[in-house]
């Protein structure tokens, strides 16, 4: 059966820019650069131009997936493998996005503890953000599309202080140009695909955009910018840093923040580690509403009781990874599952609808 969501809960479709910008602007206090250095060295930026490109067929699928009318990989997953099938397969979606939120939540307590707050246990700062994350994702989908428009409005100027590293930059270190093979380029592209979080989640909330048959310029307009925005990024990275540093660098966005001092302020780097605040937060309340969004469909567990449940495994969870060592194994896992569900899972369920259409329409 079609899911059908009240008007008064959807959104109009430009918030799709946001959704996605926001959930896309995480890997960028990750270490992403030192990953993908490490294939394509000096011509990492266009492994991650590559990558950013390619989600463009992603989103296309998608849309004609879950288009015509409006439905969520739910109602897919139902109508491709039957009921008891395509509900499993949602189930194991919980999963999914509750990895990413982990993920997201985790990384961004270590770069506290390291940067600002060192004795700070990890239970205090992970409960802190657990109400947090309760507040906001107990308020609903639109409000969780309110705090997207302000993560993503709030840290923007934040780019502008790239004229710093660029100012201390060599551009010989990024020459020679395509001075490695496309194979290198791709594996390089894979080692940095975790930086494109967002798309993922167009599977769940899909339903909830007004007309969303018009918003698909949206999704691709974010995309556009976050693959700019990474690429800019890579550059200014790759011009401060020479490549031996960088593979060892652990966190190079906020390496290079280091250098910002005004007479007011001499650690600029709290201010942008505060600041992105604002748009983990939206990255981590996202995935867990999906979380509730499918066992509430699935399951017919109402949110007010399954988010509880989900916020404390997540603390439980989070306080599991006590050793950098256990969180480097984690982010392979992460870069390895999601790159798979991106490029092998939703082209496989693509394929599977577009033959079904066909059939339905010869039978027709």
């Amino acid at each position: 059966m079609q899911n059908q969501v009240k008007e008064n809960y959807t959104i109009s479709g430009f918030f799709v820019f946001f959704l996605i910008a926001v959930s896309q602007k995480t890997g960028i206090v990750s270490n992403f650069q030192s990953l993908v250095v490490r294939d394509a060295g000096q011509d990492a930026w266009i492994s991650v131009m590559l990558l950013g490109l390619s989600l463009h067929l992603i989103i296309w699928m998608v849309y004609k997936m879950l288009g015509y009318p409006a439905k969520d990989v739910i109602d897919l997953h139902r109508t491709i493998f039957g009921n008891f099938m395509g509900n499993s397969l949602s189930l194991l979606l919980v999963g999914y996005f509750f990895i990413i939120s982990l993920f997201v939540f985790r990384t961004y307590i270590e770069i506290i503890q390291v940067w600002v707050f060192p004795t700070t246990q990890t239970w205090a700062l992970a409960a802190i953000f657990i109400c947090m994350i309760y507040y906001f994702v107990s308020g609903g989908f639109r409000v969780l599309t309110g705090v997207c428009f302000f993560g993503f409005l709030i840290p923007s100027f934040l780019i502008f202080f790239l004229y710093f590293p660029i100012r201390q930059g060599d551009l010989q270190n990024l020459m020679p140009v395509l001075n490695h093979s496309f194979l290198d380029l791709l594996k390089a592209s894979k080692s940095s695909s975790f930086i494109y979080f967002g798309i993922e989640t167009l599977l769940i909330y899909f339903p909830f955009l007004k007309l969303p048959e018009k918003t698909a310029k949206w999704a691709h307009i974010a995309l556009h910018y976050g693959t700019f925005e990474y690429t800019v990024l890579t550059v200014v990275t790759l011009m401060y840093f020479c490549q031996g540093l960088l593979k060892h660098t652990l966190w190079p966005s906020l390496g290079m923040t280091k250098i910002i001092e005004f007479t007011f302020i001499t650690r600029f780097e709290y201010i942008f580690i505060f600041l992105w605040l604002m748009v983990i937060i939206p990255t981590i309340c996202i995935p867990i509403w999906c979380c509730t969004r499918i066992m509430k469909r699935v399951a017919t567990l109402k949110p007010r009781l399954s988010l509880p449940f989900i916020l404390a495994t997540l603390l439980i969870a989070a306080l599991m990874f006590n050793e950098r060592m256990n969180i480097d194994v984690f982010e392979k896992f992460i870069i390895e599952m999601r790159f798979y569900f991106i490029y092998a899972y939703i082209p496989f369920i693509f394929i599977i609808y577009v033959i079904r259409a066909k059939i339905g329409i010869n039978r027709k």
